[in-house]
Order: structure tokens, then sequence, then C-alpha cells
């Protein structure tokens, strides 16, 4: 996958889930689905089909660049950079652990970092539903 269609891939998973689903729940579908390519990566490294693991892989990155690529900085300030950063950092510790001997280690790390995000967005998706509950209520009196 050349960097150009990988990017593209990215755009198009990040803009088919956002108009399937609320914002924050595509963002949280995202990284359960970037979790298991690189789940889907190890097990096929260690079965020793290389090119299977690297497709995962490649799939896992662009799904971490898609998100990194449609952060507002504007709008989210430093989070949005910080979040920047973090899913770089990602990316590049993926496709450094990738083929390596300790990836199995180095991908749950990767994964539980992956858990921490999706935990944090899912809390955030929480309070934005609660926000929008009470403020119905509060409209309907």
């Amino acid at each position: 996958m050349t960097q150009s269609s990988m990017a593209q891939f990215a755009s198009q998973a990040y803009r088919g889930a956002a108009v399937a689903v609320p914002p924050l729940r595509a963002v949280i579908m995202l990284l359960n689905g970037a979790m298991s390519y690189l789940q889907k990566s190890l097990q096929a490294q260690e079965a020793r089909r290389f090119e299977e693991g690297h497709a995962h892989l490649t799939r896992a990155t662009a799904i971490l660049r898609g998100l990194s690529l449609h952060l507002d900085s504007v709008r989210g300030g430093a989070v949005a950079d910080q979040l920047f950063g973090t899913y770089n950092a990602l990316i590049v510790a993926a496709l450094r652990a990738y083929g390596r001997p300790h990836m199995r280690e180095n991908f749950q790390r990767i994964t539980e970092s992956l858990l921490e995000l999706r935990g944090a967005w899912e809390a955030v998706d929480a309070a934005a539903r609660g926000a929008r509950t009470t403020g119905d209520s509060a409209n309907r009196r």
C-alpha cells in the first residue's frame, strides 16, 4: 500500500465511521479496529504469514493516522496537539516493533495505550450523552 493510498484508506475509514455513528462513537470504533488489526498482525507474524501480518499492521497504522489527521487543533487546542503526538508515537512504535524479537510485548504495550485512549473517549462520550439527556429533559419542562 503506497503512502497516498494509505492516507486515503485512513481518511475513508474515519469518514465512513463518522457518517454511520456519532463522531465520539466513531473514534471508539476505530480504536477497537486498530487494536483488532494489531492482534491479527501479531497472530499472522507468529504463524509466519508475513504478508498478511504486514497488511494488518498497515491497516492498524492507517486507522491511527486517520484519527491523527482529523483532529481539529483550532477547536481542540493543546489536547488535539497531544493526541496528534500520541497517535503518531503509537504508529512509530507499532512499525518499529513489527517483526522484532519482542513484538508480542511491544504490541501489548501499544494495545494497553489504545485501551486507555478508548476509555478516555468512552468517558467523554458518556459525559456528552449525559449532557444531551439532561438538556433534552430540561427542554421538555
